[in-house]
């Protein structure tokens, strides 16, 4: 039944994809300002209280309506994890915006390139050249594909395999969005989370994104260039840095970068985008890159060759493989699980 769900939401969210704004998103963001608000009191055990009402109470409540509507007919059990799945995985939260940066430069655009780097990660893109647009959108699109949708569907399938329904899907996309969430709010006066908070929330998130960034890492060596990204992982994943506070999601994200790097024969890694501060609401949404403005300090390049647009194609490529390999996996997994 995981195999199933899994293919039924990402083709649904292919063609319906949700609109932003949605009221989905938007409960999730007022639970996580309740949290933050009525238990966050500035020590660090108030902060892991805060954190398990804003990520493990949602997990809890979709297991336990999956449990009611699993007694009840397997059919509606099903139709649940489609329902999560839909609002927690798929490309469509984030993709529009690396399909327009990539027209925008096909047609010579880079103005428009650059104000939609700029509206899609709130920074200040007005003086990159063409090659740091590429490299930055490569940047951005292979993590958010890895928060979107890898990440997803591992904590999925293997919560799922114990029972579990669809509760890893909101577990990780739930640690994931709370991070970056108050994070971002704390730039705003009288409204951030505080600092015992914002560390507990960076800490989980190193956790439990540990093992899917280095499957997803994995992934992209098997369905790119395997050695290369092998030894990009092994010896550039350190160049990469976050001004997320939290040691480990740094070696998370510079893993999943650096894998990248090799498996496409690509330059990432170098000068940080500094952050502009969103005015606009709209910008306050739940998919990532409206609240995921983080600055990236200045790094030495991994080797390979200059970004270019023909590795936005090559990127894309690289994500759908990794796509198929994992369904691949899923169904062969199903399988011998229904032969057992």
């Amino acid at each position: 039944m995981s195999y199933f769900a899994v293919l039924f939401a990402l083709n649904l969210e292919q063609a319906r994809p949700l609109a932003r704004g949605n009221w989905v998103h938007a409960g999730f963001r007022g639970w996580t300002r309740w949290a933050s608000r009525s238990l966050d009191a500035g020590k660090p055990h108030h902060g892991w209280i805060a954190w398990t009402a804003a990520v493990v109470a949602p997990a809890l409540i979709t297991l336990l309506i999956h449990w009611l509507l699993f007694r009840v007919s397997v059919l509606l059990a099903f139709a649940w994890s489609v329902a999560i799945l839909y609002v927690t995985l798929g490309f469509r939260q984030f993709s529009h915006y690396f399909t327009d940066i990539r027209d925008a430069l096909d047609d010579g655009n880079e103005g428009t390139a650059r104000e939609l780097l700029a509206q899609w990660r709130n920074v200040d893109a007005s003086e990159l050249p063409r090659s740091e647009i590429v490299r930055h959108v490569i940047e951005y699109s292979v993590l958010a594909a890895h928060r979107h949708v890898f990440g997803v569907l591992g904590w999925f399938s293997v919560l799922a395999a114990l029972g579990l329904g669809p509760a890893g899907a909101v577990f990780y996309r739930m640690s994931e969005f709370v991070t970056r969430y108050w994070i971002h709010k704390s730039k705003f006066p009288g409204e951030g989370a505080s600092p015992a908070l914002q560390g507990v929330a960076t800490r989980a998130w190193g956790i439990i994104d540990f093992v899917p960034a280095r499957v997803t890492a994995l992934g992209f060596a098997v369905v790119g260039s395997f050695e290369d990204a092998i030894d990009a992982w092994r010896h550039y994943t350190q160049r990469f840095a976050a001004n997320a506070p939290a040691a480990s999601e740094n070696r998370n994200d510079g893993v999943i970068l650096a894998a990248t790097s090799g498996a496409v024969n690509v330059r990432l890694g170098g000068e940080a985008l500094k952050t502009v501060v969103p005015t606009d609401a709209a910008s306050q949404g739940f998919p990532a890159g409206e609240l995921e403005a983080e600055d990236r300090a200045s790094t030495e390049s991994t080797p390979g060759r200059v970004p270019e647009v023909a590795h936005l194609r090559s990127i894309v490529g690289l994500v759908w493989r990794s796509v198929v390999l994992w369904m691949a996996l899923l169904a062969l997994l199903t399988l011998a699980r229904l032969l057992g």
